[in-house]
């Protein structure tokens, strides 16, 4: 690391993912948008180059990198034009595994996520009564000898029908019987292979977006007990660790969309001529763009000191908030910029800049919208009362 690019010692991670990249021009990822497509050549090539197997320790197959040099992954991803969403969830995922699975589960899931063979791709959390209220969650575990039994919804579930493995968050004692607040909760990690049918229903959502999200649907689904990842009714806190880790890492994503649409919109900007010259030498043109390149930057080193933090094995979690709240903002400032700056040829998919501006929006809304954000600030910073929920004023 120097003192003025923390991703400096990562130049050589970040040229390899570029050339990766640009094998998947704008046109192919057009072509998927428009039949709602799964771009698996695109991952598979990640895999293949070993991008995804960053985090996962050499031991087990993988590079044994740091949360940085994921986030360095996943902004190279989305600088290049290309999207990170049908693949990011097992860079994130890894925190809670990592950090909190037995060795046996390590053991029998790790080399085959890094090979390729196995993908751990879905993180069951989000429910349709709870949305962001996590300690409302109704989906239920109840233990059944050696085995646990499986009943409730997700919704939001995204790439569990290109995933072998699901990271799901479950009640395993009622809430009014948790001895506190937080527990009661528990993770599991799930052999989704030949359960669809037989337990598991999936449905899938149209968005706005080509993001392969889904309903799942648990029917007295039997999975094995040591499927549990950690201790039984503490999967609260082992789903903050990562949940810090996916928010670093989404909004890290969120800078190099940023990126991508400062340098699309300065090229249009540079090349447009319009009564007689470029309609980059009008203010009007140039603020907007230099403005968002002003808070992509400090965004950008928001993001990579929250990355930092965690790599210390610190508690980033104000950070890693801030970063995707900062990132999100920044990279839809950009994509603003560049949809005036093309004007009516933003809206030309050929272009790119409406997909990508699709893109863009998922995050000021996800994975933890802006609101509660500002709450988590408010009150963990700034020692303010607690805005919303039980609670409310103390």
């Amino acid at each position: 690391m120097t003192s003025f690019d923390p991703t400096a010692d990562y130049a050589d991670i970040r040229a390899g993912v570029a050339r990766v990249c640009a094998e998947f021009p704008g046109a192919y990822w057009r072509d998927l948008d428009a039949r709602r497509a799964y771009p698996k050549d695109f991952v598979d090539a990640l895999i293949r180059e070993g991008y995804l197997a960053a985090m996962i320790p050499e031991q087990y197959g993988g590079s044994g990198l740091n949360l940085t040099a994921a986030a360095v992954i996943l902004e190279e991803i989305h600088r290049s034009g290309c999207n990170a969403a049908a693949c990011h969830a097992q860079m994130y995922t890894m925190g809670t595994v990592l950090r909190h699975g037995s060795e046996a589960q390590k053991a029998a899931y790790l080399p085959g996520i890094a090979d390729g063979s196995l993908r751990l791709q879905a993180f069951g959390v989000t429910e349709p009564t709870s949305g962001t209220d996590t300690l409302a969650l109704k989906t239920t575990a109840r233990r059944d000898g050696d085995a646990y039994v499986i009943n409730g919804q997700k919704i939001w579930t995204s790439r569990v029908e290109h995933s072998d493995l699901m990271v799901l968050l479950a009640r395993t004692t009622p809430r009014e019987e948790a001895t506190s607040k937080t527990d009661g909760l528990s993770v599991f990690l799930i052999d989704l292979r030949g359960k669809v049918g037989h337990g598991i229903d999936i449905r899938p959502i149209r968005t706005m977006i080509n993001h392969a999200t889904t309903e799942v649907f648990f029917d007295n689904l039997r999975i094995p007990a040591d499927c549990l990842i950690g201790d039984e009714g503490k999967g609260f806190r082992y789903i903050l660790s990562g949940m810090n880790s996916e928010r670093i890492l989404i909004a890290a994503e969120c800078i190099g969309d940023a990126k991508w649409f400062l340098r699309t919109g300065s090229d249009y900007a540079r090349e447009r001529v319009v009564f007689g010259a470029p309609i980059g030498v009008n203010q009007g043109v140039q603020f907007p763009l230099a403005r968002a390149l002003a808070h992509m930057m400090a965004a950008e080193a928001i993001v990579y000191r929250a990355a930092a933090m965690y790599d210390a094995g610190h508690n980033p979690g104000v950070e890693a908030n801030t970063a995707k709240l900062l990132a999100s903002e920044a990279s839809w400032e950009a994509a603003e910029a560049c949809m005036q700056t093309h004007g009516g040829f933003a809206f030309a998919e050929e272009y790119d800049v409406e997909r990508k501006f699709r893109e863009a929006r998922l995050y000021q809304i996800a994975p933890i919208s802006t609101n509660l954000i500002l709450c988590h600030i408010a009150e963990q910073v700034l020692g303010l009362p607690k805005s919303y929920g039980p609670g409310r004023g103390q």
